[in-house]
């Protein structure tokens, strides 16, 4: 790999398949090198005032130990110590770099991506993803080779610790954006945690505050992560709310930052309806910072349609949420999100988080005594056709033969009636992806088949 042909960060720091580059261990313990090397010099005296350190967490995925091995060795051999806490949510291992005074964090994880792959995501001393002069950086010294004669020793070279308390550390961390005095008792939730991340954190943390705790997924052994469970097949979920007659369902993925929920009859609830009950519930209260949500250009115009009903505002970002995260800083705002179930609360800590985000729902509902049903019926979706095409190379949409030519078409068709087309590659897996939106369903899918149709014909997976 060479520096002018290859990024080793694509939307949300590193990932690909497992033990193939740039997901190797190989790479890692470069990346470990890199980053330990950048950390050190953003902040020459660590924050613990005694030797620098980086926390190390993952999900539950085989090549996790290979990975986690390689980025410590790497860490290691620049001087700077690590803290491994084993299996934890993304959003934990960030709270925890941040709790633990630590100079940055590493989530070794691949999301909601099956266990084949796998990946790294990186976290700055105050608990927030890197910007991309940072990540930058890393990428020059990785391919560069500068860093190759940088070499502490004897006592200079850093040690690693494991530290136990990390689960219950997060767990009392996310108890704390419940409203302290309220319970979940009386409450019957069913959790599928998909055999990630999740697994032991979320159904602890809502049966500590009193509900019922139906578990599913909870049971990874390296291989099934997001395998027919979890947030990217809801489903299940539905299937099993109803079976247990429970009041709601909570389905993570692999890492725990997403979730998505079922209401007592088996809907279910995306990211975007979490976010219209949960930006409404703010405007109410007058807490929702400038009165404006953050969502993406993948937020469905519904959505926005009842924030501004109720007189706030969407502020609409590139897909990613740390492109919401971004805009929430710099705009001051406390709640952004994605329709996947990335949920971002400013007030309750500085990633995604599904479990804070379901806990924020499940406050709602104990506040307004409504079923999940009825708090979702507080906005109207417009029809979406969202088409993900398996693609083995991205060349720019401008050079397939007659893609371009249908987008403009599909675009002219629905632009009278407010309607709109997005279409983009995935910045986390091979594929194109392919919004349309409208007033009616029919036309959006005759769209979507024949541009992906066009796309799928010339780059085939």
């Amino acid at each position: 790999m060479s520096p002018a042909d290859h990024r080793i960060f694509g939307t949300d720091g590193v990932r690909g398949r497992a033990n193939l580059e740039p997901v190797t261990a190989e790479t890692a313990l470069k990346l470990g090198r890199a980053a330990a090397h950048v950390f050190k010099n953003l902040n020459p005296e660590s924050r613990s005032r005694e030797k620098h350190r980086i926390v190390i967490g993952k999900d539950t995925r085989l090549s996790g130990y290979m990975l986690e091995n390689a980025l410590s060795s790497g860490i290691l051999s620049m001087g700077v110590d690590v803290i491994f806490i084993g299996p934890l949510p993304t959003p934990g291992i960030a709270r925890i770099t941040l709790a633990l005074r630590a100079d940055a964090g590493f989530a070794i994880t691949a999301s909601h991506n099956p266990y084949d792959d796998n990946g790294i995501k990186f976290f700055r001393h105050d608990g927030y993803k890197l910007d991309d002069a940072i990540e930058q950086q890393i990428e020059q010294l990785v391919f560069s080779g500068e860093i190759d004669n940088i070499r502490p020793t004897a006592d200079a070279i850093g040690k690693a610790v494991r530290i136990d308390d990390a689960l219950g550390r997060y767990i009392e961390f996310v108890k704390r954006s419940f409203p302290r005095g309220q319970t979940l008792e009386g409450m019957r939730i069913v959790v599928d945690c998909a055999h990630g991340a999740g697994y032991k954190s979320t159904p602890v943390t809502l049966r500590e505050l009193g509900a019922e705790v139906i578990a599913y997924g909870n049971q990874p052994d390296g291989k099934n992560i997001n395998a027919g469970c979890g947030s990217m097949h809801p489903q299940y979920l539905s299937h099993k709310v109803q079976k247990h007659a429970a009041d709601l369902g909570i389905a993570h993925d692999g890492d725990a930052d997403r979730v998505i929920l079922c209401d007592e009859n088996g809907g279910l609830v995306d990211g975007d309806g979490i976010l219209a009950i949960t930006a409404l519930d703010l405007l109410k209260r007058d807490a929702l910072n400038h009165n404006t949500l953050v969502g993406t250009v993948m937020t469905n115009s519904g959505l926005e349609t009842a924030i501004q009903e109720a007189g706030g505002k969407l502020h609409r970002t590139s897909v990613g949420d740390k492109h919401v995260i971004d805009a929430m800083i710099k705009g001051g705002y406390n709640l952004g999100g994605e329709p996947s179930g990335h949920i971002v609360f400013g007030d309750h800590g500085t990633a995604g988080d599904g479990l804070v985000a379901a806990l924020q729902v499940l406050r709602i509902m104990r506040d307004t005594r409504q079923s999940l049903s009825e708090l979702a019926s507080c906005w109207t979706r417009h029809p979406q056709v969202l088409t993900n095409i398996p693609v083995n190379a991205k060349p720019p949409f401008e050079e397939l033969n007659g893609v371009m030519t249908l987008v403009q078409q599909a675009e002219a068709d629905l632009a009278p009636a407010g309607g709109r087309l997005l279409l983009r590659y995935s910045g986390t897996e091979p594929k194109a992806r392919l919004l349309l939106e409208g007033p009616e369903e029919s036309p959006l899918k005759d769209w979507s088949e024949k541009i992906s149709s066009a796309i799928e014909k010339q780059t085939e997976a």
